[in-house]
């Protein structure tokens, strides 16, 4: 169903969601879902940074200088400083991020890696990378799902509105269905694909939803220069480009997919870190075990993985995180843009958002889901279901 090709083991992460969407959970998902999340993470991330030094140190031909951040107010920062360039339209845009700052979501976490090279007048910035946020991993896995699903649901009251008009003994074309019709054939798709995850089968089409951009970077190359990208990619053994896509209009960007081998001997040399540890620890897992899991986990997982290259000019690259198509207004935009927003796509959105947290969590048991997706909750239930994860008592008044 989903396959996140930046991750090792994605196929098992694909079943895993598919079992938990019928409510089908092993002894073992509790300890293998902190594997697949936190393990991939630290895997990627690794390989995210050899790739990228290695690219700009190329492209460049010199080693960049990395900055780790964690808040999108330090990347925006960066990139108004010493402008390679400038003309109206980019004293503008910084003219108005330095009158406004806070109308450009500076707080939004940023887990990624600026890259800079050095100049006559002292450091410019040529790209980052960045790795998708768990959050945004589970929100954009629940909305591809709920997607896939609102076909189905879609297709299902096709056909019973074929039922309808072979009863009337008319064509599909003349079928005159009013608004409550509608309705009702929706309303009775939607139950039957309730009970088919109830009755633990399957909602499957043929069709395998791919999320190619957990890993990312953004090279800052003009027009005249960005053919040399494909060509450094071109040269490399260990890549391959797997799908080139051009974005115009208010976006204007080359996306590309880079199928990777990476070093794993390079990305297992170094140890996990102090926090990793801790929170293995907490889940009963001591320092050598973990490490050892770490190196078994990579050796055995798919032995190449993709990563996005998004290719823009200095000035798309404002314009994408200060101007007229701010990345954090895309994702309001994508947000309200979802057409289905019914009982079964809010579970999802809370399946997936558990899914992701419970490995973050020093819990490792797991006998039973609190999200079934054929029931109805409200928000203040899964408030609750997180408490729990970390062990917060629910809030209770005192007695009047």
């Amino acid at each position: 169903m989903i396959q996140i090709t930046s991750y090792l083991h994605h196929d098992e992460l694909c079943d895993l969601i598919r079992r938990w969407m019928n409510c089908q959970v092993l002894p073992s998902d509790g300890a293998r879902i902190t594997h697949l999340v936190h393990f991939n993470n630290i895997f990627v991330q690794r390989t995210l940074d050899q790739f990228s030094r290695w690219m700009f140190t190329n492209l460049h031909g010199r080693e960049p200088t990395p900055l780790k951040v964690s808040t999108k107010a330090e990347l925006k920062d960066a990139i108004v400083v010493n402008t390679p360039y400038t003309n109206a339209r980019i004293e503008q845009l910084v003219q108005e991020y330095h009158t406004s700052p806070e109308r450009y979501f500076r707080e939004t976490p940023f887990q990624g890696t600026l890259f800079f090279v050095p100049t006559n007048g002292g450091r410019r910035y040529v790209g980052a990378n960045r790795i998708k946020r768990v959050r945004r991993l589970a929100e954009k896995t629940a909305r591809r799902i709920i997607d896939r699903i609102f076909e189905a649901i879609k297709h299902q009251a096709e056909e019973l509105a074929d039922d309808r008009a072979r009863r009337l003994g008319i064509p599909r074309a003349s079928l005159l269905t009013g608004p409550e019709d509608m309705l009702a054939e929706f309303l009775q798709a939607e139950r039957r694909i309730l009970e088919t995850l109830k009755s633990g089968r399957p909602i499957q089409d043929g069709r395998v939803m791919v999320i190619d951009d957990v890993a990312g970077a953004k090279v800052l190359l003009e027009e005249g220069e960005q053919s040399r990208v494909r060509e450094l990619l071109g040269r490399a053994s260990d890549c391959q480009v797997v799908d080139v896509e051009p974005h115009s209009g208010r976006y204007n960007a080359t996306n590309i997919i880079v199928r990777h081998s990476p070093d794993k001997d390079r990305i297992l040399s170094q140890p996990l870190s102090p926090a990793m540890l801790r929170l293995m620890h907490a889940r009963g897992v001591n320092a050598q075990t973990a490490q050892q899991e770490f190196a078994d986990f990579v050796r055995s997982g798919e032995e190449a993985v993709h990563i996005e290259i998004i290719v823009a000019t200095y000035q798309e690259m404002m314009e994408s995180e200060i101007g007229r198509c701010m990345h954090e207004d895309r994702i309001i935009e994508q947000r309200l843009r979802q057409e289905y927003r019914g009982h079964l796509a809010k579970n999802i959105e809370y399946l997936m958002e558990y899914l992701f947290t419970f490995a973050s969590s020093t819990h490792v048991e797991l006998r039973e889901l609190p999200i079934k997706l054929w029931h109805r909750y409200l928000p203040d239930y899964y408030d609750e279901v997180v408490k729990a994860l970390f062990d917060i008592p629910p809030v209770h008044l005192p007695d009047a």
